[in-house]
């Protein structure tokens, strides 16, 4: 018998290797392939090409949601009381958008293409503190900047900007910018501040109501399209104590509001615009100056060499059981005249006749097994298609949107793996396995979501999913995928159950005493500590991501430790399950999916590290928040990593039985 080293090993190793000499390009390339086309801009007035070409002179800057590193709750532009759009109307949003809590809506920043504007009005706010209602709308503006809450603009489809010096003479290009900066009575003040240096008096506010914008375009007279389109837009937040809303001149003192402040307030907002020619940046590269400013590009390789070695590891390990232990252990037992004592010398064949033997609780461990597989293939197709630039960050929500639209669709596959697995475990209630399969993990999830939504709606945050939003979820899930999982089920107990190459005795084999390494917990938790060693590097980006409002685009390097995760979590379980069976401990099944889905109990001891040490969120909703979503996570991680493992074991397990002879 001769059994190679895993493929799946070897495929990472040459993947590697073509990335590595390829470089990060070919890992975040490619964001514009689908379904986003090049707006073309022109003077004014128009030429011919006004209308019928699409040339456009009109250029509308967007407003989302504004967020924060310090609380988890968004809220919508309107909710500040800045300057509002007297004709407000939003672009449509898909269902990704929607679930993130993407509030986009027009401004009243309206531009003409390359025509200039300085020290621009745009509109008043006036507070008299002895109104309860101005006093409401100051302190919520107040406390905005307090928690450094961040503007989120849109032109043409691309974040505007703030960019600012960081260490080591590097640039680093936020898309956002803060409403304001806040000097406590100690002195101690917000990272916004250091804008000037005129922010400094103690207790005191000072509101950012004056942007100086500059938007970079790229012009096709040299190739043969005429027109512009529009690259780079850059801003440059200011504060500027207007007094005259009709003579503005952009100098002067900052617009202070002092945190004890009791008189009238009058607060102007202003805008300066400006327009670059850039030949240099092509349309389609647009985003690069955003993405290359965003760090971890090394850490990013790193995390995979890290990943790497962890595997090169476990396939060694894996690959010495297979090629020596186990290749000697089928030799000696199929010698026809051996004798009792060599037969008896190695432990895993003498419980060919219980390893087999059904599981306990197998209606749940089935129920698990399709929702993993359902989980399995949803994050597979998304991060393929991520890879290929189809939901890259300037399609927004697409991520989500596709996530969410396959989870539905593949509720045939969930239903079907279900229903196989318990007819195999020798299960007769059919139909509480069907509904389990269906509503189970699901309604987890969605019982955890509509919690967190209850207390979004109450603290008024733009992320409240609206409740014709929550009736079309429950739309899709009864009625697509509910239907998709009877039917995927319906066809799993037609089938045989799955044979298996060895018939399981009638009276169970007793179990001897087990050392503390072989006992079930110790194996469980020793079992998730390589696959989650091989993802905490990248799993700090994708928190980074969620929590602290960064921009992820690296989905070639995520769909590498995707693999490699799929690899770590076979070998680890296919390696603990072969000492296990030498041990003469039949009870696999669980054991299986328990020690690669431990994973996800590390995943939960990370983020509650990663909340206390990395995040600065303050207040008991945004706590809630945070652990709430983690747990959907969580969730999520275990169904999918203990999927991962109990397939390769149950593989191993039928492989190497069907290979040995047994009276």
């Amino acid at each position: 018998m001769r059994v190679a080293l895993p493929p799946p090993a070897f495929l990472v190793v040459v993947v590697v290797a073509w990335l590595a000499l390829r470089g990060p390009s070919a890992l975040c390339g490619a964001f514009y392939l689908p379904g986003l086309a090049p707006v073309t801009f022109c003077e004014p007035p128009p030429p011919q090409l006004e209308g019928s070409a699409g040339c456009k002179s009109q250029i509308e800057l967007f407003v989302n949601r504004l967020d924060s590193v310090e609380s988890v709750l968004p809220y919508e532009y309107d909710a500040f009381d800045f300057c509002q759009d007297a004709t407000e109307k939003r672009p449509s949003e898909n269902l990704g958008q929607v679930l993130f809590g993407e509030r986009i809506a027009s401004s009243p920043y309206k531009f003409t293409f390359n025509k200039e504007e300085k020290c621009k009005a745009v509109c008043m706010k006036s507070y008299d503190p002895a109104k309860a209602e101005d006093k409401n709308r100051l302190d919520f503006l107040k406390k905005g900047m307090q928690l450094n809450y961040q503007h989120h603009w849109i032109i043409d489809n691309m974040p505007v900007t703030w960019c600012y010096d960081v260490e080591d003479g590097q640039k680093f290009c936020n898309p956002g910018f803060p409403i304001g900066c806040f000097v406590a009575s100690d002195g101690r003040a917000k990272d916004a501040c250091i804008i000037s240096s005129e922010f400094n008096k103690k207790n005191t506010f000072y509101l950012f109501n004056h942007v100086d914008i500059t938007i970079s375009y790229h012009s096709g007279k040299d190739e043969n399209w005429p027109g512009a389109r529009l690259v780079t837009a850059r801003l440059e937040p200011k504060s500027y104590k207007h007094t005259d809303i009709k003579k503005l001149t952009c100098e002067g003192p900052p617009m202070e509001i002092p945190a004890d402040f009791t008189g009238k307030l009058d607060v102007i907002y202003s805008y300066s615009v400006k327009f670059e020619e850039n030949n240099n940046i092509k349309w389609a590269s647009r985003w690069d100056y955003i993405l290359e400013s965003m760090p971890h590009t090394n850490i990013q390789w790193f995390s995979i060499m890290n990943s790497l070695v962890i595997v090169l590891f476990l396939s060694g390990m894996v690959a010495m059981i297979l090629l020596r232990t186990l290749h000697k252990d089928i030799a000696r037992y199929n010698q026809i005249d051996s004798s009792e004592d060599a037969q008896e010398e190695f432990g895993w064949k003498l419980v060919h006749g219980d390893v087999f033997r059904p599981p306990r609780k197998g209606m749940l461990l089935s129920v698990f097994l399709g929702q993993g597989t359902q989980i399995f293939i949803m994050t597979f197709i998304t991060l393929f298609l991520a890879c290929l630039g189809f939901l890259s960050p300037a399609n927004r929500g697409a991520l989500m949107t596709c996530a969410v639209v396959l989870w539905v669709l593949l509720g045939t596959p969930a239903g079907y793996v279900s229903a196989r697995m318990y007819k195999t475990f020798r299960g007769e209630k059919w139909k509480t396995n069907v509904l389990l399969t269906a509503l189970l993990c699901p309604g987890i999830v969605f019982a955890d979501f509509f919690i967190m939504n209850l207390i979004l709606w109450v603290k008024g945050s733009s992320a409240a999913i609206p409740f014709g939003t929550l009736l079309a979820i429950l739309a899709m899930w009864f009625g697509i995928s509910v239907p998709l999982t009877f039917i995927g089920a319906y066809f799993g107990f037609k089938e045989k159950p799955i044979e298996h190459p060895v018939r399981t005795n009638q009276i169970p084999r007793q179990i001897p005493e087990q050392s503390f390494f072989t006992k079930p917990l110790p194996g469980i938790i020793m079992g998730g500590i390589l696959p989650f060693g091989c993802i905490f590097i990248q799993l700090f980006f994708i928190l980074n991501s969620i929590w602290s409002h960064q921009m992820y685009y690296m989905f070639g390097f995520l769909f590498l430790v995707f693999i490699i995760l799929l690899i770590t979590c076979s070998e680890a379980t296919v390696l603990l399950c072969y000492f296990h069976l030498c041990a003469e401990d039949y009870h696999w099944w669980w054991r299986s999916f328990l020690t690669s889905s431990f994973t996800a109990v590390y995943l939960l001891i990370y983020a509650v590290h990663y909340f206390f040490s990395k995040l600065q969120i303050t207040g008991t909703a945004s706590t809630i928040l945070y652990f709430g979503y983690t747990m959907i996570m969580v969730l999520i991680f275990f169904l999918f990593t203990g999927t991962i493992g109990f397939f390769a074991c149950f593989w191993f397990v039928s492989k190497i039985y069907s290979v040995v002879k047994v009276d």
